[in-house]
């Protein structure tokens, strides 16, 4: 019965998807061309607000509700959030406007490394030395510039639940541009239940878990945002250790409605 309800949920999210993806997409990517980007739209500009509205559809097309609390510090800033699923990244995209990084392999993916280049995210090949150091000069000159860069300090999306130990490389952006970092804590849950599913089964590639997931029932995804550590007088590895217990206490903290 769960697959019949399943299949019924994907004969009418996937046309609402195409639909989006064919008259919402152009329509944002209008939006981001210079003579319209920066038109204001109350306290943001046009072209993050495009942004965001694109990836909140996303969001809803999957059935998955975001529950947002806290608040996007204003200014430049290093976002480093738990890394779950690679809706994380439309979802972070539906609150505000972010510069990923993130591995090349996306890059190729469908919709996802579209969003990618909509968001000026910085791809780095792994084990590149010239795109490690590459990635580090472009973060910082996006820092420096006022932007914000957002990273999943995990490494990427691993087996096994909860937050893993966050590396310190990419945290020393924050340093040498002189902001701070603000640690973001990812959870999905349904009917008041950690939902860890949602995330990439065994070998499971990315088609795959694109359909698995427009199929599923709806969720709730918390978006928590937590007070911005500084970076003034701090190594990497410190910065790191700061923003993966942020996190982590967060997210192994009491889920809304047990």
């Amino acid at each position: 019965m769960l697959n019949g309800f399943g299949f019924l949920r994907l004969l009418y999210r996937l046309p609402w998807f195409v639909l989006h993806v064919l008259l919402g997409t152009p329509l944002t990517v209008i939006c981001q061309a210079a003579v319209f980007k920066s038109i204001p739209v109350g306290k943001r500009s046009l072209g993050e607000v495009m942004i965001t509205w694109w990836s909140g559809m996303v969001c809803r097309i999957f059935g998955v509700e975001r529950r947002v609390s806290g608040f996007v510090t204003p200014g430049p800033q290093l976002v480093a959030a738990n890394h779950i699923s690679w809706i994380d990244i439309p979802l972070l995209h539906s609150v505000a406007a972010i510069g990923f990084v993130a591995k090349a392999e996306i890059e190729s993916w469908p919709v996802i490394g579209w969003l990618g280049h909509l968001g000026d995210t910085v791809y780095h090949r792994r084990g590149s030395h010239d795109s490690a150091s590459g990635v580090a000069s472009a973060m910082s000159e996006r820092l420096e510039a006022g932007g914000r860069v957002g990273i999943f300090p995990e490494g990427g999306i691993l087996q096994g639940v909860g937050v893993k130990r966050f590396h310190a490389r990419m945290f020393g952006a924050a340093i040498s541009a002189g902001v701070p970092v603000q640690p973001v804590m990812l959870r999905y849950s349904r009917r008041g239940v950690r939902y860890d599913d949602i995330t990439f089964r065994g070998n499971e590639h990315f088609l795959a878990n694109f359909l698995r997931l427009m199929m599923q029932p709806a969720c709730t995804a918390e978006v928590k945002f937590l007070p911005p550590i500084p970076s003034a007088d701090k190594q990497r590895r410190q910065l790191a250790e700061e923003a993966e217990a942020a996190v982590r206490a967060a997210f192994d903290g009491h889920t809304p409605g047990v």
